[in-house]
């Protein structure tokens, strides 16, 4: 549990180091907004961060997918284990027993 939490923040960290980057900022934060909803779907609005990390596995190949559904039209995305961590990150904020 402490790897994945710790990998979620990384990937957070990215997204959030991409700011200076304006364009680049919106389209990733764009991106985790489509993968939080999909988490919404895949886990459910009341969930454990147990539950979460179990949503966790192959969520790289999900989130490509999800991204390329959302988005036909826009360039294939090149980071989507980053944007899946941090929907992952985002998301895990809401879990019953989410702890800081």
């Amino acid at each position: 549990m402490e790897l994945a939490r710790q990998q979620w923040q990384d990937g957070n960290r990215r997204v959030e180091g991409a700011r200076a980057d304006r364009v680049r900022y919106a389209r990733l934060t764009e991106q985790v907004d489509v993968l939080v909803a999909a988490l919404r779907t895949r886990v459910g609005q009341v969930f454990t961060l147990d539950e979460l990390a179990d949503a966790y596995d192959g969520a790289d190949e999900w989130a490509h997918s999800t991204l390329d559904d959302a988005q036909p039209d826009a360039p294939p995305t090149s980071e989507p284990g980053t944007l899946a961590d941090a929907a992952f990150h985002v998301y895990a904020r809401g879990a019953l027993d989410y702890r800081p």
